[in-house]
């Protein structure tokens, strides 16, 4: 029953966290940023291209640090339930790691394409599949890291 409930307020709290780390607590930098952009000048010629690592790398931290700091007052100080060092670690590395590799924006784009919905991103769809796949590709499978690990 324990990993369950490990599993379940582990998802509850990284959903909510998520949340908090892409809407109000990510700049307009950040989102703008995160995946790589070109500087274009006056004349709309391309002038420099950036990677975007760093925006990418300062977000993906946002919902690290705001994770860590939701298990810290939930499950452990409110609930009581018993987390692990290697669970968590292991949970937050996946956070990261899934964050920062679905923000890159060409993994949506690819994912709808092959799936044919070009209609679906013409009309403001990417930004659906994107949360989809942080919660199937990056909460779910930490919040089962957490409770396996725990």
């Amino acid at each position: 029953m324990t990993q369950a409930l490990v599993f379940l307020v582990g998802f509850v709290v990284f959903y909510a966290a998520h949340l908090a780390s892409d809407y109000p607590l990510q700049t307009d930098a950040q989102a703008a940023r995160k995946a790589g952009w070109t500087e274009v000048d006056t004349h709309t010629k391309a002038v420099h291209h950036h990677n975007g690592w760093l925006h990418n790398q300062l977000h993906a931290g946002t919902h690290t640090v705001v994770s860590l700091t939701a298990l810290l007052l939930v499950p452990v100080l409110a609930l009581d339930l018993p987390l692990t060092a290697l669970g968590t670690a292991a949970a937050l590395l996946w956070i990261h790691l899934s964050h920062a590799f679905i923000d890159r924006r060409w993994p949506v784009a690819r994912w709808m394409k092959l799936a044919r919905q070009e209609g679906f991103k013409a009309h403001g769809g990417a930004t659906h599949v994107d949360q989809a796949a942080h919660v199937v590709l990056g909460l779910l499978p930490a919040a089962l890291l957490l409770a396996k690990l725990g």
